[in-house]
């Protein structure tokens, strides 16, 4: 057995409950098939509260809008409904259902990479704002207006932001240099869109950058002022999501996990991935090239001391954003996903089976697929946790992989080879925490018809302290 690095995930109260109640993941096990994502909303309110908290320090408007494409119950969107959170949707069955559970049309916004037109009369008829990325949206939300016979109210997502005298790409939205031309030629000079009703900005951007989102921030307060000299009022600006959040408890393990991986892609300790994948590194003529293409899951500045460095930052003449955007008048918003379902969700599924391959590495499949904890991420590096159905104390640690049910070679849960104390039995569950941001749901398919997982939203509130079935509900039936 190899000395592996390990990565020790934060986990909650409200997890640690529903492992010691294994005979009761049995049964939800049993009712509900593998593997079974289990929602614990409550948890959402502490991390709306870290945005929250420091938006009221700095005195401003604000809007914070849960993004509703990182995770897809019901459960959570109506949690941060009841907390205060508008919801950013992101397709026209995402836009629908929340309007069916009742959520205000002025408490939703739409920023779909593509706007279809169901979703623009849709959203148009009930007086969304539309987030529009080109010419040709503001052509078919124009039409749609005029075939209603209503304003549309719409913000413009703008790119090409300028960092340290470096472009950045993105490929939504306008260009922030080709923009004022454009809106100047057809929303001042021409009635060409008059049926849509300028209220604010919006940006995305790649990766986690604190200062890359400052700059853009920046830039959007600066371009306002522009707008606002050619009599458009800009109301607000949104900063969009990609907030950083932390997923381990050691920041030396994760240094660690590093190390080794370039370490192990060169050949200088064995490997501690499958088949040796470097996750975004590369080995050439005995050079390491690359860099790690998960995502950054040890942080110390998260949330919502993430936003106050944000707010926080200077621009040129020494004043800060949130004192700019003050004096603007301007709303400032948030699209947080990720973050906002930190500590909110687990993915629980049942082992199949055993078995050693060619190589003699241990192989652990699992009643799930790669594609129920899935994300853009290289790979989910956090630990698993093993709930045994048979207590031992004799610990005889293994090193293992778990797999898949799909017919493919690379039907990995995790790339990362893990050291368990012992070796799973069948029937014995895997539990993997802090799963419920983009990880349950963003890339779920149903290949071999095998049904997607089972949503359920547990409430840890009872008389007795007693954790029953009944407990739990299906989030298609809410």
């Amino acid at each position: 057995m190899s000395n592996l690095p390990t990565l020790t995930p934060i986990t909650s109260p409200w997890m640690h409950e529903l492992m010691a109640e294994k005979s009761l993941l049995d049964k939800l096990l049993s009712k509900y098939g593998s593997p079974i994502n289990i929602h614990h909303a409550d948890s959402m309110e502490e991390n709306y509260k870290s945005y929250q908290t420091v938006f009221e320090e700095f005195g401003l408007k604000y809007k914070i809008f849960f993004a509703r494409k990182a995770n897809k119950t019901k459960g959570v969107v109506h949690k941060a409904q009841e907390l205060g959170m508008g919801i950013d949707t992101a397709s026209l069955q995402e836009y629908t259902q929340c309007l069916e559970m009742g959520i205000a049309p002025e408490d939703l916004i739409v920023t779909a990479a593509v706007k279809n037109t169901k979703l623009v009369e849709k959203a148009v008829a009930n007086g969304s704002v539309l987030i529009l990325d080109n010419v040709d949206e503001c052509e078919l939300v124009q039409q749609v207006a005029a075939e209603q016979n209503r304003k549309a109210r719409i913000g413009f997502r703008l790119s090409g932001f300028y960092c340290n005298e470096k472009k950045l790409y993105s490929r939504f939205g306008f260009d922030v240099l080709d923009i004022h031309k454009f809106i100047i030629e057809n929303f001042v000079e021409s009635k060409r869109f008059d049926l849509l009703e300028y209220k604010g900005l919006h940006f995305h951007l790649n990766g986690y950058s604190i200062e890359e989102r400052s700059m853009a921030l920046n830039q959007c307060l600066s371009f306002s002022q522009l707008l606002s000299n050619n009599g458009l009022k800009t109301e607000f600006i949104d900063i969009g999501g990609g907030i950083l959040m932390n997923y381990l408890k050691y920041e030396t393990e994760w240094d660690h996990f590093n190390e080794q991986l370039r370490n192990a892609v060169t050949g200088k300790v064995d490997p501690i991935t499958f088949g040796n994948q470097g996750l975004g590194f590369e080995r050439l003529d005995d050079n390491l090239y690359g860099e790690l293409k998960a995502y950054p899951f040890w942080n110390p500045v998260t949330k919502g001391d993430f936003l106050r460095e944000i707010l926080s930052y200077k621009n040129p003449v020494e004043e800060s954003l949130a004192s700019l955007a003050s004096n603007l008048n301007i709303e400032l918003r948030m699209e947080p996903g990720r973050s906002l379902l930190d500590q909110v969700g687990i993915t629980i599924a049942k082992v199949a089976f055993r078995k050693q391959d060619s190589l003699g590495d241990w192989l652990i499949g699992l009643e799930m697929n790669m594609t129920q904890m899935l994300s853009g991420s290289s790979d989910f590096l956090l630990d698993p946790f093993v709930l045994y159905q048979q207590e031992e104390e004799e610990i005889q640690p293994v090193d293992v992989f778990f797999t898949g049910a799909y017919c493919l070679e690379r039907d990995l849960l995790l790339k990362r080879k893990i050291t368990l104390p012992r070796l799973p039995e069948v029937g014995d569950i895997v539990v993997f925490v802090n799963t419920a941001g983009y990880m349950m749901h963003f890339f779920e398919s149903s290949a071999h018809l095998f049904p997607l997982a089972t949503n359920l939203i547990w409430n840890r509130t009872t008389e007795d302290g007693k954790i029953e079935l009944a407990h739990f509900q299906n989030d298609a039936n809410l």
